[in-house]
């Protein structure tokens, strides 16, 4: 599985960006596809996710009302639509890939198997 983040880029407070992430290397029908964030000095943490067949999502109350995840089956594409960004959305961006075996968290980094490369976004104020 091969995972490829793009679109970050310098913002300022209350503007929007959109991140993709190229999915490749297997179908995706038994995968959940999630965004993950790390500030630095900080931990990753959640941001997103979306089961691929029924495109189910789940979001971080840091960012509810303001990101949207969505995927493009047909071009294997999954996005974050980020709006009204804030200076502590700074961070490093990853797609993450969690093949859905039943012990999984959709918000735990843990249960991912596969990482892409991270996408910087900087929110100034």
């Amino acid at each position: 599985v091969q995972l490829q983040a793009s679109g970050g880029g310098l913002v300022q407070t209350g503007g929007s960006l959109r991140l993709s992430c190229a999915a490749s290397g297997r179908t995706f029908t038994s995968y959940r596809l999630g965004w993950f964030r790390q500030a630095p000095g900080k931990e990753r943490e959640f941001v997103a996710s979306i089961r691929w067949t029924t495109g189910y999502t789940a979001y971080a109350d840091s960012v509810k009302g303001r990101f949207t995840i969505s995927r493009d089956n047909a071009q294997n594409m999954v996005y974050l639509q980020m709006n009204s960004l804030r200076p502590e959305d700074t961070a490093i961006y990853y797609c993450a890939a969690d093949y859905i075996d039943g012990t999984d968290v959709y918000s735990r980094s843990t249960s991912y198997d596969h990482w892409g490369q991270g996408t910087q976004v900087t929110v100034s104020s």
